[in-house]
């Protein structure tokens, strides 16, 4: 029996399929599909009285879904999500994976607190989690881009998470008198 040259596939992944960056390209699409759904569900639910229906389905979808999706691509997929990002080391990147696990830490428990009921002032803490984590990666974007310059499109997508799940979440807060300020 002859076996196989090495660049034919055997009906598992083989690693140059893990470089692919359409994969993560992918991932990244429906990831701008999902959290954009939930945000344009949230602005729909706004009235006078509405700040804490509005919030469901931004954490449940643009942080609960987002955050799996994103632990998926970043984590599971980080090589794929490196070549994308023109980040490819060569080896495995610690750092995207660690991402990858904030991003489903964040995601998983604002799924659990909107499934399990915990509560607006629960919900509105997860949401505004990823608000921080937003903030952190907006900052880190005006400091360097992945060619050491900074990305000004990428700022304005992570500013803009930053302020809309901040909106949802203070606004809720406000709504059910837990309000920080």
């Amino acid at each position: 029996m002859v076996p196989s040259p090495p660049d034919q596939p055997t009906g598992s992944v083989t690693p140059r399929a893990m470089d692919n960056p359409r994969i993560s390209g992918v991932l990244m699409a429906i990831t701008y599909v999902v959290g954009g759904l939930g945000y344009a569900i949230g602005f729909a639910r706004i009235g006078p009285d509405g700040a804490a229906d509005a919030l469901t389905p931004v954490a449940l979808l643009s942080v609960g879904v987002v955050g799996v999706i994103s632990m998926v691509r970043h984590s599971v997929f980080h090589r794929s999500d490196a070549v994308r990002m023109g980040w490819d080391l060569g080896v495995r990147n610690n750092f995207q994976i660690e991402t990858g696990l904030a991003n489903l830490a964040i995601g998983s428990v604002a799924l659990a607190a909107v499934i399990f009921d915990w509560g607006t002032v629960t919900v509105a803490a997860m949401t505004l989690s990823y608000g921080v984590y937003f903030l952190g990666v907006t900052v880190l974007s005006l400091t360097t881009g992945p060619s050491g310059g900074v990305s000004p499109k990428r700022v304005i997508i992570m500013a803009s998470q930053m302020v809309i799940l901040g909106y949802f979440s203070l606004a809720a807060l406000s709504a059910v008198g837990a309000a920080p300020f």
